[in-house]
């Protein structure tokens, strides 16, 4: 299932700062968790379908990274959002 509109604005007025709140980190990682959840279901009864795993590798990547830049600048928001998502870090 893609990521819908409604799924979307959930998300963002969940884990953002207002309902416009799109490019926070914070929200990004949301989106991106949500998004790598929905393949790893899809993995599950397609297993060789190896070009959809490469964008799962590139958005697990993202959210490491954006992951990184939220721990070194804002620590405690950090460590709220992995409990939220439910991250194993």
């Amino acid at each position: 299932m893609a990521l819908t509109k409604e799924v979307k604005a959930k998300l963002v007025a969940e884990y953002g700062k207002n309902a416009n709140d799109t490019g926070s980190t914070e929200v990004q990682i949301a989106i991106l968790t949500y998004e790598i959840n929905e393949l790893n279901e899809h993995f599950q009864t397609h297993i060789h379908d190896f070009s959809s795993k490469r964008g799962l590798m590139k958005k697990i990547g993202q959210r490491k990274a954006l992951l990184a830049y939220l721990k070194a600048n804002d620590l405690k928001a950090y460590e709220e959002l992995i409990k939220k998502l439910g991250l194993r870090r």
